[in-house]
């Protein structure tokens, strides 16, 4: 059954590479992570600069349209939260967000050398089952008015 679900690889970067990351995914620093990415045609962002990206998108087209919104913001106004989300990092596939197993796997193979040294802390794989995905707390989720 697990067929049907999409998956994404998240990256977790050390404190000092985390702006270089950001700005510059060119940096010699970057190398060897930014090889593998080549290879799968794999690029990455910031879990904060999307979740910022959303919010900004939201406020600029109206956030009715937009259920996550409060949430989103709570959480990139939360330090704590905003620490956490700027070291990880999404990685997107041929322009995906989500995408196939197969996909993940054969990425997550090639960078499994790299975690635990001094570019990639650590790396997790995430599915689309919701069952697996945070919901958004009580006080953010959208009532319908009847």
């Amino acid at each position: 059954m697990s067929e049907q679900w999409q998956y994404q690889l998240r990256v977790y970067l050390p404190d000092e590479l985390v702006d270089t990351a950001r700005t510059n995914l060119d940096s010699p620093a970057l190398a060897p992570l930014s090889v593998i990415l080549g290879k799968h045609h794999a690029t990455m962002m910031s879990q904060f600069d999307a979740f910022a990206g959303y919010v900004a998108e939201a406020e600029r087209h109206g956030i009715e349209a937009y259920p996550l919104y409060a949430w989103t913001k709570a959480t990139i106004e939360d330090p704590a939260k905003r620490a956490k989300h700027l070291k990880s990092f999404a990685l997107h596939v041929n322009g995906r967000e989500i995408y196939s197993r197969d996909e993940a796997d054969a990425l997550e193979t090639d960078l499994q050398p790299l975690v635990g040294g001094n570019l990639i802390e650590r790396l997790s794989k995430h599915d689309t089952n919701p069952a697996n995905n945070p919901q958004p707390p009580e006080q953010y989720r959208q009532r319908k008015i009847t």
